[in-house]
């Protein structure tokens, strides 16, 4: 299933709840939800998008909002793992370039620790290892995921299309599942879906607008 605008979001794949949780968009039909996506080693996540996220999790719990961490990887696999989302929840450490550019910003304690605690749930996104060489059919789904309307490509574009996707697939170790069927574009990344279930938007970037999001939703 892959999420459309205006309808249902698909559940999210996840490997493991490394905080919190089981849980599903459908277990919590009645509110407004919010799922940051992000990667360990994704300094824009912790210096912006995750301290926002904490702020709404903050503000509007207790008006019908949940908000959850979704750790995901579709880059520096070696970086990007559960044993290192581990550490970063349970001892508040962060690794790689995350952890550089927190020091330099002065983002952390005089332990090298990030200063806040990560309080809602968080679950680490299902990684499939890509099977090679990578089939027409795998191509497809993924041209469809992410390119509207390819379908009425004219047939040269199309190849050549096809052609990229091929080589970026055989480049990637793995695909991680929910940020595939969420078509999404890289991290930070903040999913917005309201009381019914239904996917309301996606944004890509720290862009700050969190808070008036969740007010659309709530109607505030």
């Amino acid at each position: 299933m892959t999420a459309q605008t205006g309808q249902l979001a698909p559940p999210l794949r996840v490997s493991e709840w490394v905080q919190g949780g089981p849980l599903d968009v459908s277990d919590l039909t009645g509110k407004v939800i919010v799922i940051e996506v992000f990667q360990v080693n994704c300094p824009g996540c912790f210096l912006y998008s995750i301290p926002e996220a904490i702020e709404i999790a903050k503000s509007f719990s207790d008006k019908g909002v949940a908000v959850i961490g979704l750790a995901t990887a579709f880059e520096d696999f070696e970086l990007n793992t559960i044993e290192n989302l581990k550490l970063l929840l349970t001892k508040r450490e962060p690794i790689g370039e995350t952890l550089h550019a927190l020091r330099n910003q002065g983002q952390l304690d005089d332990k090298m620790k990030i200063p806040y605690k990560i309080p809602f749930p968080v679950a680490m996104d299902k990684l499939i290892k890509e099977e090679l060489p990578v089939g027409e059919e795998r191509m497809l789904k993924f041209a469809r995921s992410n390119i509207p309307d390819f379908d009425i490509y004219h047939q040269k574009d199309k190849s050549e299309i096809l052609n990229r996707i091929k080589q970026y697939l055989e480049s990637k170790a793995y695909t991680p599942m929910t940020f595939e069927e969420y078509g999404l574009k890289g991290t930070p990344s903040t999913i917005y879906i309201d009381k019914k279930g239904n996917l309301q938007g996606i944004t890509f970037g720290s862009q700050g607008s969190m808070k008036y999001e969740v007010e659309q939703l709530l109607g505030i």
